[in-house]
């Protein structure tokens, strides 16, 4: 029986522009089988469509690769250069609409294609954008009629050493000290033992991700676990309304029958047992601290976050989907899929 494949997104957007030719953007994706092995050396088909509007608008611009997947399982595409099905990719106006890249795949190397996701392009329209500047060949002159009229026009080089030479009436205050032309602001409560945990710190049964002041100026924060497994999100469809993108503890109560959540109520590592599977937004400030993380993980000899591996949120989507994340990117899979879980916990 003929696995189901999935593209695994390394890299999207890269955006170059050259003098004779179209303009191109460059996508990168790893193939892999339902066991999370790569496809490696093996010719597909891939076939692109710009969406414009929404995730289901119309397509703008469709057109098909033939690559090679190298030994790595990895695909190099530059979008814009493949065999055009529809549409002029130059005559895209980004600048004045939302677009969404679809992406199918064909792992035979053949036009059967199966879709692998829709996401949304959030670079292209500004770096397309950004070419109207091109045009400007000369420098302009800046005649603000409110500006001319306004105080702020009138202040002499006088005026600003008036105001220089106050800085030694300045009297400091509580937690205030002025040395010089500096000014510095000390709260005892940030330097005190109950504010210690920093990023990539071992304590509280993981590895800290994420730290907060609240208003009283006590610190808070996020803990990743040191281990993970890998699980359905649900066993079947059904609707649990964990909806919320930044509250993984709530969502998390409300999985019901879910291998993911079991897996992440059942661990009682460093002793405490309020471990939860993290939100799309929660899953999102952990990626973009990896580098604090998985220094970290490898110190205490545990097993290192993935850039490349899902993991899945708590978050729902629908009935049927769920919020994945990988590689910086955040998209949607069934809930009867397998991907990696790894909990946090806060504090």
């Amino acid at each position: 029986m003929k696995n189901t494949l999935l593209l695994t997104i390394i890299s999207l957007l890269t955006f170059s522009t050259f003098a004779q030719s179209p303009d191109l953007f460059s996508y990168q994706a790893v193939v892999r089988d339902n066991a999370g092995n790569v496809v490696a050396s093996s010719a597909v088909s891939l076939r692109f469509s710009i969406l414009q509007t929404t995730a289901t608008g119309t397509a703008q611009y469709v057109e098909t690769h033939n690559p090679t997947t190298d030994a790595n399982g990895l695909v190099s595409i530059m979008i814009g250069g493949g065999t055009v099905s529809s549409g002029t990719f130059a005559s895209i106006d980004w600048a004045n609409d939302k677009y969404f890249l679809k992406v199918e795949l064909d792992p035979t190397g053949g036009s059967s294609f199966s879709n692998m996701g829709i996401t949304q392009l959030i670079s292209v329209p500004y770096a397309k954008h950004a070419q109207t500047a091109d045009t400007i060949n000369k420098p302009i002159a800046e005649k603000d009629p409110i500006f001319l009229g306004s105080i702020a026009s009138k202040i002499s080089s006088a005026d600003t050493t008036l105001w220089n030479n106050k800085q030694d009436q300045l009297v400091a205050g509580n937690n205030i000290s002025i040395v010089g032309n500096t000014i510095n602001a000390s709260n005892a409560s940030w330097g005190s033992s109950t504010n210690k945990f920093y990023l990539g710190q071992d304590t509280l049964g993981g590895i800290v991700f994420y730290t907060y002041l609240d208003k009283n100026g006590n610190q808070h924060g996020l803990v990743v676990n040191k281990t993970d497994s890998s699980a359905q999100w649900q066993s079947i469809g059904s609707i649990t309304n964990a909806k919320r993108s930044w509250d993984g503890t709530y969502n998390t109560s409300l999985m019901t029958g879910s291998p993911a959540a079991n897996y992440v109520k059942g661990l009682t590592d460093g002793g405490f047992t309020d471990w939860y599977l993290p939100s799309i937004d929660e899953l999102a400030i952990l990626w973009h601290n990896f580098f604090h993380v998985n220094k970290a993980l490898y110190l205490s000899n545990s097993k290192e976050l993935s850039h490349a591996d899902p993991y899945w949120s708590s978050s729902e989507h629908n009935a049927t989907n769920a919020w994945f994340f990988a590689t910086g990117v955040a998209n949607l899979r069934g809930k009867t899929s397998t991907n990696r879980v790894r909990a946090v916990r806060a504090f």
